[in-house]
């Protein structure tokens, strides 16, 4: 493919690659699922909305709009969650009910725990950073001061308990501390997951050089995007063939998480790995069994 195709001309700096956490974490879960997410066009219809992301999403959007209230009483954040209940992806108005209960009595339970004086400084705030790879923008759940740090607070409302090691590894919260630190110009470098549905909180503070690794782990998957993208284009424009691109760089990644995928119908070889899962499946699973993660950049409006 040339390069005026592309938008660039011979001299020309490549341009910077621009990635949120859920296009870089979707190509890791799985290469199809990225094709079908983010290069099909038209995009292939997903799924319906599952009970576990309805949760999440109004469980975030309760947690949120607690912060704008004047009064914040953990009464008051059981009346938001009430407000912000979803009911898609449930078996019947009973179960809704019966898990709109259940989440209302963790959300309160978890502001018990929280300091309503303690203004946050950012509340599902953007922060983005370059680097000479790499245009990364996320939308952090919560930003906070404590003894003079900035801290990356992220909730997650799955019903698996957290580790620390969760918050060390992962990629998502180790960007958004660099993104905040470059976007507020003040160091960040510790991260916490919120498990509302225990209280629990997983912290892990990065040093600089493990902040960096992360920058370099995300600028690596990017250069891979780049690629994989211009081999996309290059099978839709005819110039190689369309077969050969998506098995080469594009093959379903199998596991038992195809059972929850939201392009299953459009993946021929996730279909063999056993039945779909039900809507609310995730709510009854056990703390072992693999579910997808509801809390990611992108599944929240």
């Amino acid at each position: 493919m040339s390069s005026a195709r592309q938008g660039t001309f011979a001299g020309m700096p490549t341009p910077l690659y621009a990635a949120s956490p859920s296009r870089l974490l979707a190509w890791l879960d799985c290469p199809r699922r990225y094709r079908l997410q983010y290069l099909d066009r038209p995009a292939p219809a997903a799924r319906p909305q599952r009970a576990h992301t309805s949760i999440g999403i109004a469980t975030h959007n309760a947690l949120r709009d607690w912060w704008l209230q004047s009064r914040r009483t953990p009464e008051a954040g059981a009346r938001l969650l009430d407000a912000a209940w979803i009911e898609v992806g449930f078996r019947d108005a009973q179960q809704s009910r019966e898990w709109k209960a259940r989440v209302i009595g963790e959300v309160t339970a978890y502001l018990r725990a929280v300091d309503p004086d303690r203004e946050p400084i950012g509340l599902e705030r953007t922060a983005a950073f370059k680097t000479d790879t790499l245009a990364f923008t996320g939308r952090i759940d919560r930003v906070d001061e404590r003894d003079g740090q900035l801290v990356v607070v992220d909730y997650k409302t799955g019903r698996k308990p957290l580790r620390d090691d969760d918050a060390r590894t992962s990629l998502a919260l180790a960007l958004y501390a660099g993104a905040v630190w470059k976007t507020l110009r003040r160091r960040c470098v510790r991260v916490e997951l919120h498990h509302v549905p225990t209280g629990g909180v997983a912290a892990h503070e990065h040093s600089d050089e493990s902040l960096v690794a992360k920058v370099r782990e995300a600028e690596s998957i990017a250069r891979d995007l780049r690629r994989a993208d211009t081999a996309y284009r290059e099978g839709v424009n005819g110039e190689a063939d369309p077969h050969e691109v998506d098995t080469a760089w594009f093959p379903p990644r199998l596991s038992p998480l195809c059972r929850w995928c939201d392009y299953r119908a459009h993946c021929p070889e996730g279909q063999t790995v056993g039945p779909e899962h039900s809507s609310w499946a995730a709510l009854e699973a056990s703390p072992a069994e693999p579910v997808p993660d509801s809390d990611v950049e992108g599944a929240r409006p």
